[in-house]
């Protein structure tokens, strides 16, 4: 039995990158929501495989079993986070953005011109722009489900709204990757089961700070990528068993056509699933090694979200010392209601301005619209440079936080 208790400490001893000096000065990243930094643990799993077993599946020699191997064991340990039902059905691919354009063609082969999807106002364009070119290409309407702008989540009862025995399929976030809000997605999967629409999920966002279930959720797909969660850069897509077969890809005629193969086209990036391994792993740390690896990751989630919880209070009272600053999305600290990353805008500057005072002292943050152009269309934030995005993970201390702050005081007032 190994059980280490989690402390911000220890998280950050194993990422290089929160240690170098650029430029003389120290660094501090507030851009998780844009990709997460990398521990050590993953890149030497990369380096390994790249190193040693290079090779593609189906060989009669031992890296190339090694590399089937491989690929079993990135099944295993997405199904362990995700909490799939079976191995067979996760798939990969490039990013979250090609998954769904793959994805929608498929789903979308058997739509008719007088059917309808939905999609949302709050989600990332990858979950939009994918459902809206499929539909041109049946003939098919797309509905718009409008932002609450009091806490900038889905407004549940107007998408409800336009549910109708028409709807194939609603698109829908659990966690904005601009505002930070957790949406409650249970009351629309429960409507969409009531008129027999599929739901596709985007949970890029809410994988870094909690664990899927989608067992739980009862969605028909669920997307999200590795590199939002400390792994490199690979896409991760589960699709509920009943159309692991019933769908039909897009693939070269050779390809596999059972189980999850049969919607991986080309060869994979095995390095990326040595990594995606050995993330999960890392996620998995602040747990008793004798449990499953579901049962470690639960128990380690559940430490990322006392400490996030933490780091999002301290941040909201910071805030609220400072005037000319408008923070838009919800204003509690609860881990279940928001993640740790948070939209400004400020009344003496441009978002722009301040991302690039803050980059100049290695405070690395983005400004903009963040591909959720639904959200900053209705806030009518698009003409004015969008937001800025601060955004945290478990490896960011309260001491950042502080100096964040001391750095945007320039563009504030005192409260």
């Amino acid at each position: 039995m190994v059980l280490m208790n989690f402390t911000p400490e220890r998280v950050r001893s194993q990422f290089n990158g929160l240690h170098q000096r650029y430029n003389h000065q120290q660094v501090s990243f507030f851009d998780g929501p844009g990709g997460a930094q990398v521990p050590i643990s993953v890149l030497d799993a990369m380096s390994a495989y790249l190193g040693h077993f290079n090779s593609n599946l189906g060989g009669h020699y031992f890296s190339s079993q090694k590399t089937t191997q491989l690929l079993a064991e990135a099944r295993s340990a997405c199904q362990a986070l995700l909490n799939a039902s079976s191995s067979d059905s996760i798939v990969f691919g490039a990013n979250m953005t090609s998954l769904t354009f793959s994805l929608s063609r498929a789903i979308s082969r058997n739509w008719q011109a007088d059917d309808e999807v939905i999609v949302t106002a709050l989600d990332h364009y990858a979950n939009v722009s994918t459902w809206q070119q499929a539909a041109e290409d049946k003939g098919v309407k797309v509905h718009t489900a409008r932002v609450d702008p009091q806490d900038c989540s889905v407004d549940i009862e107007h998408l409800q709204s336009l549910i109708s025995n028409k709807t194939r399929l609603i698109a829908i976030t659990l966690a904005s990757n601009t505002t930070g809000t957790i949406v409650d997605i249970a009351p629309v999967v429960a409507a969409a089961k009531a008129v027999g629409a599929q739901v596709y999920v985007d949970a890029v966002h809410y994988a870094p700070h909690h664990l899927v279930d989608v067992q739980s959720l009862e969605c028909d797909f669920l997307v999200c990528s590795a590199y939002k969660f400390c792994g490199p850069h690979i896409g991760i897509a589960y699709i509920a068993p009943k159309w692991l077969q019933a769908l039909q890809p897009y693939k070269v005629e050779p390809a596999t056509d059972l189980g999850p193969g049969r919607f991986e086209t080309g060869t994979q990036s095995f390095e990326a699933l040595a990594g995606l391994v050995a993330t999960i792993e890392y996620l998995a740390q602040w747990a008793d090694t004798s449990q499953s690896l579901r049962q470690r990751l639960e128990q380690s989630f559940a430490a990322y979200n006392r400490y996030e919880s933490q780091l999002s209070d301290y941040f909201l009272n910071r805030l609220q010392t400072l005037k000319g600053v408008t923070l838009w999305g919800r204003t509690i600290a609860d881990a279940n209601m928001r993640t740790p990353t948070f939209a400004l805008t400020f009344a003496k500057a441009e978002p722009i301005e301040v991302a690039k005072a803050l980059g100049e002292q290695n405070i690395c943050l983005w400004s903009g619209h963040f591909y959720a152009l639904g959200l900053v269309r209705q806030l009518a934030l698009e003409n004015s440079g969008g937001v800025l995005r601060i955004g945290m993970m478990h490896y960011n201390t309260k001491a950042e936080i502080d100096r964040l702050f001391d750095a945007l005081m320039p563009f504030c007032g005192e409260a």
